[in-house]
């Protein structure tokens, strides 16, 4: 018994490390966009570019349900001296301008269309709602298994509650660590996702004695399974 819970612990720090790791990878991948912008429920008919010289340069739209991104990539703003977005939505026109990002790549600002305002990063708002709805739907998922693979127990719930908020509770923290248009975060999906079945087998054998090992280790797998298959599409049309 101290030897499987000196494996678990060691496990679980492993899983925490690799999920706090701060996110950054390079290889040969899609250019990404140098200034980003999210505009939460946007109307139809908006539109941003942005103006130097005489020209024009349109933002690419992206669609992402409860807000739109609106993307400008280096290549289309290079020399650019100053950045004065054009931001157009029926009769409402107006310009904001821009200070020159300090990084090349991924500036992300929100566009508040109430106060006419482009402020920088994501909204905190945005980001506690989206982990919220990600865990919450993580949660109904894997309690739907639970309860068919035969749980019932006040005991066994409580585990399964308390598992589930630190391990998917971390996963999605560090899902929202990622920049919106990241293209390869389903992989990295996959690669934690593997340590966190680990990670929850031994936590659910340890907590959990209502069941025989199988099926307690057979949830974990179903489980964690689903949930990343329904999980890995709603982060592909929903933002994060």
């Amino acid at each position: 018994m101290l030897r499987v819970n000196k494996m678990f612990t060691i496990l679980f720090l492993v899983v925490m490390t690799i999920i706090c790791l701060p996110n950054i990878a390079y290889g040969n991948s899609a250019e990404p966009p140098s200034i980003l912008i999210i505009v939460p429920n946007p109307p139809d008919d908006l539109e941003i570019s942005i103006e130097f010289g005489g020209r024009f340069t349109q933002a690419r739209k992206t669609d992402k349900v409860i807000e739109k991104h609106y993307t400008f990539y280096s290549h289309e703003i290079k020399g650019f001296e100053e950045y004065v977005f054009n931001i157009n939505t029926g009769n409402n026109n107006y310009k904001i301008t821009l200070d020159k990002p300090l990084q090349k790549y991924n500036n992300i600002y929100t566009l508040n269309l109430n106060s006419q305002r482009l402020i920088q990063g994501k909204s905190v708002s945005r980001s506690i709602l989206l982990v919220s709805f990600r865990l919450t739907l993580t949660l109904i998922i894997e309690g739907v298994v639970f309860w068919l693979f035969g749980f019932r127990r006040k005991r066994s719930w409580i585990a399964f509650l308390i598992i589930n908020l630190i391990t998917q509770g971390s996963l999605n923290l560090w899902i929202n660590s990622f920049t919106p248009t990241t293209s390869y975060l389903i992989f990295g999906l996959i690669f934690i996702e593997i340590f966190i079945i680990i990670a929850e087998v031994l936590f659910f054998l340890n907590l959990t004695k209502e069941h025989s090992k199988v099926i307690t280790i057979s949830y974990a797998i179903v489980a964690n399974i689903l949930s990343l298959i329904v999980g890995g599409y709603a982060i592909t049309v929903l933002p994060i």
